[in-house]
């Protein structure tokens, strides 16, 4: 059965049920946590009575700085909801590790900002080096991959679209909460990942609920795919797409169509335009709540609980 870690400015906890056990290590680093597990199974075996988890203050439990990769459209219902028809090719981009922030922390809506999408996405944790070239099997996932922990690929959509720049729009400070848990599994508990459920909800209203079955380019190929030209050490983070439900939808066809034919000063002003009118984006004073976890509990990776501010 998986082990969850905390962290918090104290150190490093092994939790169990609503308890938590400090761990005995110096490490301070995620990668350094990865090489001392046997601190972490003895923390999460002690018979002390451990502290509430609900007087710690979690951050994230990845590191920084790290690689932090994200997978583009990778859920079949998100690319139902962004318009795709045929075979997706499978594409990466980079976030800056600076975005990473705390689970309960709040996410600062720049002020240029209009369009402030969600996008709840598990986070693989690396316990190995990938070096490039490598080729990853199912059976091989429990090599390279430590851990699990939920993260919400924030997104500026009107940075995104209009300047098609990915990095930018998802990488201002705040924009990758990580956490509270980073789960550490057991071997055996890679055949469950398929059963994980992700939920998003924006005020207590659900807007993203899939499981990984949704998921198009699964771990082990997506490891593969990128290990063609991108090295991964212990600690980094790859974020794994996200399902349907965000913010944003590819306009009815009949409209794309005709934006096609405007200059894309107009194009872009005009699809805004419509945009203004969704409710569902971002506003100051909005929680967003994000659970990641398989349905008998036995991987589960807690609640993201992350208030929305507008930069001062």
């Amino acid at each position: 059965m998986s082990t969850n870690v905390l962290r918090t400015a104290d150190g490093w906890w092994a939790v169990r049920d609503e308890r938590a056990v400090r761990v005995d290590t110096k490490a301070v680093t995620t990668a350094e946590l990865l090489a001392e597990r046997d601190a972490v199974h003895a923390a999460a075996a002690s018979t002390g009575s451990g502290t509430p988890v609900a007087d710690l203050v979690a951050l994230p439990p990845v590191t920084t700085p790290c690689r932090v990769v994200a997978q583009m459209v990778n859920y079949r219902s998100h690319a139902r909801d962004s318009g795709f028809t045929g075979e997706i090719p499978p594409t990466f981009f980079r976030k800056a590790s600076g975005s990473v922030s705390g689970p309960h922390e709040e996410i600062v809506r720049p002020a240029h900002v209009k369009f402030l999408d969600y996008e709840i996405e598990l986070g693989l944790v690396m316990g190995a080096a990938l070096p490039v070239g490598t080729v990853v099997e199912e059976q091989d996932l429990p090599s390279y991959v430590a851990g699990l922990v939920i993260t919400n690929d924030v997104s500026a959509r009107d940075v995104q679209l209009t300047k098609t720049q990915f990095y930018e729009s998802k990488s201002y400070p705040t924009f990758t909460p990580t956490g509270p848990y980073l789960a550490l599994l057991e071997p055996g508990d890679f055949a469950r990942l398929l059963d994980l459920r992700l939920r998003l909800s924006v005020n207590g209203e659900p807007r993203q609920d899939r499981t990984l079955a949704d998921m198009i380019v699964r771990p082990a190929q997506a490891l593969t795919l990128l290990a063609r030209f991108q090295s991964l050490d212990p600690g980094d983070l790859l974020l794994t797409g996200t399902p349907g439900g965000t913010a944003l939808k590819a306009p009815p066809k009949p409209v794309e169509k005709i934006g096609a034919l405007l200059p894309p000063a107009l194009k872009w002003k005009a699809f805004f335009n419509g945009q203004a009118k969704n409710p569902r984006y971002l506003r100051r004073g909005d929680v967003v709540t994000a659970t990641i976890a398989t349905p008998d509990g036995r991987i589960d990776l807690g609640e993201q609980r992350t208030p929305v501010t507008d930069a001062p």
